[in-house]
């Protein structure tokens, strides 16, 4: 894992200074105690704040680039949420389909030209060509986001969950996290009182512990190559607040590193519990691993995809999972 920051803020507002936000959290993150000495960290510092914001979001890419050649699972510290876009491009210059999932309040789909933090989603959704195979927006919350949005991104099958959907049951967020290559969270996603420091402060929201376990939940994918933490604004920080919840986020990822290397391939069948349905309305398979207690399915592809116990119990009695029907409308 190697952390990196990213300070810039010019595509939020074009006259804000660059943050020194990252060093903030990295008080926080390195007075913490080490659990997982198995996990290896570097931290490779800052980019340096270019003359136009076009520089410097060429030089994060450059370095999420290298880093990703190298086999580093990429851990970006903003900055504000438009740099998003600069872990997709580099996705994008290697020809990689990915799915995609961003946690934020908000939908940042703005009509724009992709340059700023509430457009640069439409830049990444719309863009030819195009390589994104799925996206997930975790958390909106729906008095901020237009319903004719919400209902167009459904229509391309893309998942939209809201704040209130997330939080009634956070564990069947994990296969969605578990699947993606790239992820970003807003901190704006974080209610006011256990985040203060970030532009959008909502007083509803994921309760910090919830955001502690959707982290632990990417740092489990083996498929999460870019993750990035954007929206802090340290000058808004009260106590250190919003940085030291960052830094446990941050803990809890690398918890969650830890727990996936204990992950057997799905291969190894010995390491894994099958469970034959078979019914009227669906014929597959479903493994539980002996290691993670996580879940796969078997679609007619005979590809196993993330879900979780939720999904075999409703396949076990005599139903189609949600998420079986989304994957299926996804192939065709």
């Amino acid at each position: 894992m190697i952390l990196i920051g990213c300070g810039e803020r010019r595509g939020q507002k074009p006259n804000l200074d660059y943050s020194h936000g990252p060093d903030k959290i990295r008080e926080e993150l390195y007075r913490l105690h080490y659990w997982h000495p198995q996990v290896k960290i570097g931290d490779i510092g800052n980019v340096m704040q270019g003359a136009s914001l076009d520089d410097t979001r060429a030089a994060l890419r450059t370095h999420i680039n290298e880093l990703m050649n190298m086999g580093k699972k990429v851990v970006i510290l903003g900055g504000s949420h438009d740099l998003t876009l600069q872990q997709y491009e580099v996705f994008k210059e290697r020809d990689e389909i990915i799915d995609f999932t961003i946690i934020d309040m908000l939908a940042d789909v703005a009509e724009g030209n992709g340059s700023n933090y509430d457009d640069y989603l439409m830049t990444a959704l719309t863009s030819s060509p195009n390589y994104v195979r799925h996206f997930n927006l975790i958390g909106f919350q729906s008095y901020y986001v237009n319903p004719n949005l919400v209902e167009a991104l459904d229509k391309l099958r893309f998942d939209c969950i809201r704040v209130g959907m997330a939080r009634e049951d956070i564990e069947q967020l994990e296969p969605a996290i578990r699947n993606s290559h790239l992820l970003s969270i807003d901190m704006n996603a974080v209610r006011y009182s256990d985040a203060p420091a970030n532009k959008m402060a909502s007083p509803n929201g994921f309760f910090g512990d919830e955001m502690c376990k959707l982290t632990r939940f990417a740092g489990m994918s083996s498929a999460l190559k870019s993750f990035g933490i954007y929206g802090y604004m340290p000058e808004l920080d009260q106590n250190n607040l919003t940085a030291k919840l960052i830094s446990q986020m941050l803990w809890y990822y690398i918890d969650g590193i830890h727990v996936g290397k204990r992950e057997a391939s799905l291969d190894d069948r010995e390491q894994f519990l099958e469970y034959q349905v078979n019914s009227s309305e669906l014929n597959t398979l479903f493994l539980k691993s002996k290691k993670t207690n996580r879940w796969w399915m078997q679609m007619p592809d005979e590809r196993f995809v993330a879900c979780t116990h939720k999904d075999y119990l409703i396949a076990a009695h005599n139903d189609i999972p949600e998420r079986w029907l989304r994957e299926m409308e996804r192939m065709v």
